[in-house]
């Protein structure tokens, strides 16, 4: 109750604040395990959209959000989990897996996962080649993957900048994509590959972006 409470009253301030266009949500399955790939073109993405669907979609974010002590604290913590964020260490050598667990636990229990397979989000605006993260979760959880394209939230929150500002934006969910003819096939490099190009292709359809055949680089992460 708390939490459909709290996500109704989050919901409604975010289409206050943004006025959100939202096209195609009816297109997320009602039920069963589904993937939402989304672009990245700021922090509130991964909050947003799962807000612009009425089912119920987890997320990962970091484990230091879900901290306890202050009011301040237990209050964002509360407002994480009621936008379905589930928390997880990112800075150890197992912080890749552990993600990977845990989202498969979210599609084995028949759910929606949110992923932004680029990995990080875009500084430069354009679409960058996609992580096999997505392909792993689909193919070894038997999930279709709907692609999600937003558009403006790199102005209503630029790089740099951690309060949101008003700013018309554009949320567009695709048709599913059904990769169950690649079934047996999640430990194959090139098929996880090619699924996961099919995924950025389909995103890129829906955004416009100018799409970046490399990977955008993580902070602190090697070139």
């Amino acid at each position: 109750m708390l939490y459909r409470t709290l996500r109704a009253v989050l919901a409604f301030l975010a289409r206050l604040y943004l006025r959100p266009r939202v096209e195609g949500a009816e297109r997320v399955p009602a039920k069963g395990p589904v993937i939402l790939a989304i672009n990245h073109l700021a922090v509130i993405d991964s909050f947003l959209v799962p807000m612009m669907v009425s089912r119920k979609v987890a997320f990962l974010a970091k484990a230091e959000y879900f901290a306890v002590g202050s009011p301040r604290k237990r209050l964002v913590r509360m407002l994480f989990r009621a936008v379905g964020a589930i928390p997880v260490e990112r800075d150890n050598s197992r912080a890749a897996l552990a993600s990977l667990e845990v989202s498969g636990e979210v599609l084995d229990r028949g759910e929606a996962f949110a992923i932004h397979p680029e990995g990080t989000r875009s500084l430069d605006g354009k679409l960058h080649r996609g992580r096999t993260g997505v392909a792993q979760l689909a193919l070894e959880h038997n999930a279709l993957v709907v692609p999600v394209a937003v558009i403006g939230t790199d102005k209503v929150q630029p790089a740099g900048k951690k309060f949101p500002r008003p700013h018309r934006i554009t949320v567009r969910f695709g048709e599913p994509l059904d990769f169950s003819r690649y079934d047996g096939l999640a430990n194959s490099l090139p098929i996880r590959r090619a699924v996961t190009d099919e995924v950025m292709y389909a995103i890129l359809e829906l955004s416009g972006q100018e799409y970046v055949d490399s990977y955008h680089k993580r902070p602190g992460e090697a070139a």
